[in-house]
């Protein structure tokens, strides 16, 4: 009786394994999917978040008048430094002869010039000083806010790397700057 039961249990016990085994990897196939499914998306969403940045890209030509240990607050606007041989580099001295344009009015097209006061991160080596001048283009990444003799204020973000500018965008969240600024 026991060599009957064997028999008969041993068959169906590899058929159940099998079935088993098959809605395994039906899963495991079906979690595959969904990874490629989401990974598609988020190319996709990150592609668009790149097309914005660009399109918002700014050119940031101005004054550095404060630094903070994540990047600089420039009053930005001094359109004359657009000039040779100056924009060689992304930093210029302080001692050039620079002044803010007259009536600034900023376009909305990319690439266009800066006016206002803006934070600007992720930078180029180099070493920056107070009251030294920028040439940068920079790609929006939010807001910022800092206090300045007792008042809050809220000035736009930029990156000066357009990937980093597409990862904090991709995250949702500017990262906080301190308020510890030279």
């Amino acid at each position: 009786m026991t060599m009957s039961f064997a028999r008969i249990v041993m068959p169906l016990l590899t058929v159940l394994l099998a079935f088993s085994a098959g809605a395994q990897t039906n899963r495991a196939a079906a979690d595959d999917v969904a990874a490629v499914q989401k990974e598609v998306a988020t190319a996709k969403l990150k592609e668009q978040i790149r097309a914005r940045c660009i399109e918002g890209r700014r050119s940031i030509c101005g004054r550095i008048v404060r630094i903070f240990p994540e990047g600089l607050l420039v009053e930005a606007g001094y359109t004359n430094l657009l000039r040779e041989p100056l924009t060689k580099s992304w930093l210029v001295p302080a001692a050039v002869t620079a002044s803010l344009a007259p009536n600034p009015v900023e376009s909305k097209e990319p690439g266009a010039v800066c006016f206002g006061t803006v934070f600007l991160s992720d930078l180029p080596r180099g070493k920056p000083h107070l009251y030294d001048y920028v040439i940068l283009a920079g790609y929006p990444t939010g807001e910022m806010t800092y206090t300045s003799v007792g008042i809050k204020k809220t000035v736009r973000r930029f990156s000066a790397n357009l990937d980093k500018a597409v990862n904090v965008n991709l995250a949702g969240t500017a990262q906080p700057v301190s308020n510890k600024g030279k």
